[in-house]
């Protein structure tokens, strides 16, 4: 994945819904955005893939998650595979624990809910494109509601301490972040990088990004 400094000034999206008035009404909001420019549009995961070849100027894929043939979460890993520097924001009309997990998991950095604000909406598109993740309130706080770390369980508070160093590679690792990516961002090797993502790992008892993407989002690392 490309570096957070190599932000487009100008946004290039892909929307993916099988609802063409859908499409039309997220057109309709971005359209006085001078920072993001709808290239290219799809009404199937199969159609969104070959739009992808067809435009390879895409930055960021903002797509329905509920689609006949192929899933957003399906379309998302096919995406993550062949397309690895474009993201992918999640649009859907739900925001059940699994449901996002599966996005993670499947590569997504963002999540928002059908009922988003115009201003929300630029928002979520800009901080994907620059290798953040966006969940919208709803989403967030289904992620908490679901966070198991240390102590959660019997109702003792969660004392995880993380050095400095740590809370930075944790905050770039929720960014989707490669080992190689952060060892040059930080001027560190890659050896160093996995020790550090194997102590937070540890600590905080995550097994996965997904998991350590909940942790930095309850402790406000993202920001």
């Amino acid at each position: 994945m490309s570096d957070v400094s190599s932000v487009p000034s100008r946004v290039n999206v892909l929307l993916v819904d099988d609802h063409p008035l859908v499409i039309e009404g997220i057109k309709t909001l971005l359209r006085t955005d001078a920072a993001v420019r709808v290239v290219a549009q799809a009404n199937s995961g199969p159609e969104a893939l070959r739009r992808l070849r067809e435009h390879p100027e895409v930055d960021v894929v903002l797509l329905d998650l509920h689609m006949p043939q192929m899933s957003g979460v399906e379309l998302t890993q096919h995406i993550r595979a062949d397309h690895p520097g474009i993201r992918v924001l999640a649009l859907s009309m739900f925001h059940d624990h699994a449901s996002v997990t599966q996005v993670l998991e499947a590569g997504g950095l963002g999540y928002l809910l059908k009922n988003t604000s115009k201003a929300e909406l630029s928002a979520a598109i800009a901080d994907v494109a620059a290798g953040r993740t966006y969940f919208s309130q709803e989403v967030g706080q289904t992620l908490l509601q679901n966070l198991d770390v240390p102590g959660q369980r019997t109702g003792a508070p969660a004392v995880v301490e993380l050095t400095p160093r740590e809370r930075e590679i944790l905050r770039l690792v929720a960014e989707e972040k490669s080992n190689q990516a952060i060892a040059e961002a930080l001027f560190i090797s890659e050896r160093t990088v996995e020790t550090h993502r194997k102590n937070i790992l540890t600590k905080t008892n995550c097994k996965s990004v997904v998991g350590l993407i909940q942790y930095a989002i309850k402790h406000k690392l993202l920001a």
